[in-house]
This record gives structure tokens, sequence and C-alpha cells, in this order.
């Protein structure tokens, strides 16, 4: 079977629809910015005001167990915009941690629609009539957030996707609709993952390629898990990375990947997995180790069906 699709991508991704599987933690307060900035991977305190970046939260030995589209919507407001099936005990767990900290924090989804938004749909709430705006560039009118994502990317073609929120007594942008299955493809196809409950500490941020991406800062303070995330960069140990493939059959997050070199062992582990709009498989992104990505990964055992290793959307940072 093909590897490849027939179809413009620009032509499939186009149009809005819900995002009803992600939600909305809210931190407010006068030590809401540095609270965060001391718990996350992302610099809080620096960033200005009106603007967005990927950010994770681990444990003490790095592992992530949530990670989020942050935005500092006010100097004594930060949301957090999350899957939905880790948010209620990533509350709990950050709520931990705030002691004399002079900030709240909320569940506050429901007081916000959460949209996603792909092609010219993107592009129009964005702003970027001139060409696609680069990943997390923010853009605030009437009390709503265009969030600009990583673009989906396929060979040389690369489509504008956007992050709409939008309180719940405002209309939302009106756009075509898309599919919920072509949204969840043009985030395997862009590269970028947020953690899921079937991820829950499996990762630390590089695992993921988060440092490639703008999710970790390297320059900031301490906060829970730092030193591993530095010590994977710095000292060149980090031996599994985040892969693009492709699969004959449907994946699940949290699925083990097996390699012939290594039979016995589990070498990679799928971290999302969407259907291609013209029936040909699967795209897939999994983590996995860099001496099987040689000798290929293949679905069920060593024997199964077998991946196909396709080209990222970015380059990878240079270990430090």
């Amino acid at each position: 079977m093909s590897t490849t699709v027939p179809a413009e991508l620009a032509t499939l991704l186009e149009g809005g629809c819900a995002l009803p599987q992600l939600g909305v933690i809210q931190a407010q307060g006068e030590d809401a910015a540095q609270f965060l900035h001391n718990q996350l991977t992302q610099d809080v305190l620096l960033l200005p005001v009106g603007q967005s970046r990927l950010a994770a939260f681990c444990s003490a030995k790095g592992r992530m167990q949530a990670s989020f589209v942050l935005l500092k919507a006010a100097p004594e407001t930060v949301l957090l915009v999350m899957p939905v099936d880790l948010l209620a005990q990533t509350l709990k767990r950050l709520s931990m941690f705030v002691l004399r900290a002079k900030v709240r924090l909320s569940d506050a989804s429901a007081h916000w629609q959460l949209q996603g938004l792909a092609g010219a749909a993107a592009l129009t709430v964005l702003g970027g009539a001139s060409g696609l705006v680069p990943a997390w560039q923010t853009l605030a009118q009437d009390g709503s957030w265009a969030i600009a994502l990583p673009p989906a990317g396929l060979g040389e073609q690369r489509v504008q996707r956007a992050l709409c929120l939008v309180p719940a007594d405002r209309a939302l942008p009106v756009t075509s609709p898309l599919d919920a299955s072509l949204w969840a493809w043009g985030e395997v196809l862009s590269a970028v993952p947020l953690i899921t409950a079937p991820l829950f500490e499996a990762f630390v941020p590089q695992m993921l390629n988060y440092e490639s991406v703008g999710g970790v800062n390297f320059k900031k303070g301490c906060y829970p898990g730092q030193e591993v995330v530095a010590r994977s960069q710095f000292r060149g140990t980090l031996k599994r990375r985040l892969a693009r493939l492709w699969s004959p059959l449907a994946l699940q997050p949290g699925q083990e990947l097996f390699s012939p070199a290594d039979p016995e062992q589990a070498c990679a582990t799928v971290v999302q997995c969407a259907p291609r709009p013209d029936g040909n498989g699967h795209d897939v992104l999994a983590s996995g180790t860099l001496e099987s990505m040689a000798s290929g990964w293949h679905a069920n055992s060593a024997q199964g069906p077998g991946l196909t290793l396709l080209p990222l959307p970015y380059p990878l940072l240079e270990d430090i």
C-alpha cells in the first residue's frame, strides 16, 4: 500500500470543529505567573501578557504528568488548555503546591468554548493573510483568543491550525464544519502531541520532542523534574525520540511497539493515531529508542505488521 496521501492537504484540512476533549485550568491571583513558573517547563514570568506557549508539568523524576497550551491572558490570569481526561487530577496535584502563594486554581472549562480551526479559517482569525503564522503567536479580540498551533505538515505542504478560546456566552467564528477525525489527523501531522491519560508519566519532555517545538525553557529556574530534563539535554543521555509513522492498522495511545532487533522487549510507545481520510491506513506518532528506529517498528509483536518511518514536519534541536 502507498504511504502517500494523494489529495491536497489544504483541501482536506479546512474549517472548524468543537474540541470537547480539551478543558481549561485557570490560575488567578497576584502570584499566578510566579506559581506556574515554579511548576512548569516554561518561563511563565517572562512570557508577555497576551502570548502563549507549550508547557509540561513533570514529576520529580522528570516524567510528564500533563502538558498544556499555556495562555497568559492578563498579568494575574493564566489559562492552561489541556486534555480533559487528566484535568481533574492535574488540578488536584498543582493545588497541593500552592501553599502560601496568592493564587487560586480552578476548572474554568465551563467558561470557555474551545474550537479548532484549520486552513483559511485559521489564517483568518490569526490575521495571517501573508502566510503561515508562527506557532504560539496569539491574537485577542473582544474577550476571545486565537492561538496559532504548529501547522499540519505532509511533505512540503503545511496547513495553518489555530486554537480558539471563546467565552461561553459569545458566538464562535463562522466556518465550514471540519470533521473531528480530520482535526485529529491534523494533530498527528503536526507532531506536537499533548499528554493524555494513557501516557501519564511515560516520557520526559524530550521524548516527545518538546525541546524542539518550544515546550522547554532551559534558561529558567527550577521546577519539578528540572534536573532530569536538563541532564537529558546537556549530557546527551536521551535515547528516545518522537517519530511519525504510517501504519496499516489502527493503534491505541499507550500501545507498545516492537523491533526484530530485540523481539522480547517493547521499543516504542504509541502516542497518537488517526486514520487517513482516503482510507489508506493511519498516521501515527510514537516515541521509541533511537537504536530500534533503524531496524523498524512493528505492531503487536516483532513479527507483526510493519510501520513505515516518515519525516517530521520540523527539525530537531541538536543536543547541547
